[in-house]
């Protein structure tokens, strides 16, 4: 069973939510906020797999819980909801620890999917939206006032940047440098093993080796540093 938090300070979403997931035999909804400051005791207390959360919350929003989650050694998965082409704060969630991002309007059996996937240790972005969210996040616009160690906030333009990017991708060997390649493509774990003819708990420990050398949280930042990089 996954045990799901809700974070969203508008109780219809969260009213919905609830009973979209509650349909789903291996989906429980464990327990509810609507603001981002309730969210660290609730984890206490319910000890959520996934936290589903609204980036824009009042009091504390959804990023800053996130900072707060990331840093505590057992920290659940963390998946944004956000109206992706508007929300200027996609890339300080990225930073702050978020595994992925779902739209508002995401089909009811996608956003099932999509937790699946991030409780199994995956992205829960397709390419497509992978696609956009490299456009919306590496434009100067959107660029959000100081960087990641990764180099993975500056500009396209930035040549330090790329080269910074390229740098900690050499640090990782033929077969990582491989599976970081796929993830930036968007491919699942499944995807990649068949691919590099390699199995899934392989690929899964692929995976776990290239976030610890390169000091990254989840996918979703290998999959920008790739981009960086210049390897996509």
């Amino acid at each position: 069973m996954i045990r799901v938090l809700l974070a969203d300070d508008d109780a219809l979403v969260r009213a919905g939510l609830r009973m979209m997931l509650g349909a789903a035999e291996d989906i429980l909804v464990v327990a509810e906020a609507s603001d981002g400051q309730e969210v660290p005791a609730l984890v206490d207390e319910h000890a959520p797999d996934l936290v589903l959360m609204d980036i824009r919350m009042p009091t504390m929003d959804g990023i800053e819980a996130a900072r707060l989650l990331r840093a505590r050694p057992d920290a659940p998965e963390i998946i944004m909801l956000t109206t992706f082409t508007t929300d200027s704060y996609v890339l300080r969630a990225l930073q702050a620890g978020a595994t992925g991002f779902l739209l508002k309007h995401t089909q009811p059996e996608d956003i099932v999917a999509a937790l699946r996937r991030a409780a199994d240790g995956e992205a829960v972005l397709s390419p497509d939206a992978l696609h956009q969210l490299i456009a919306t996040v590496t434009s100067p616009e959107a660029a959000p006032e100081g960087t990641s160690r990764t180099g993975v906030g500056t500009p396209p333009t930035d040549p330090e940047g790329e080269e910074h990017a390229r740098q900690l991708l050499g640090r990782l060997g033929v077969r990582e440098r491989e599976v970081a390649v796929a993830v930036g493509e968007g491919k699942t774990n499944a995807q990649i093993a068949a691919a590099l003819y390699m199995s899934v708990p392989t690929v899964k420990a692929h995976v776990s080796h290239i976030l610890s050398k390169l000091g990254l949280n989840n996918r979703v930042q290998i999959a920008l540093l790739v981009y960086r990089g210049g390897l996509r």
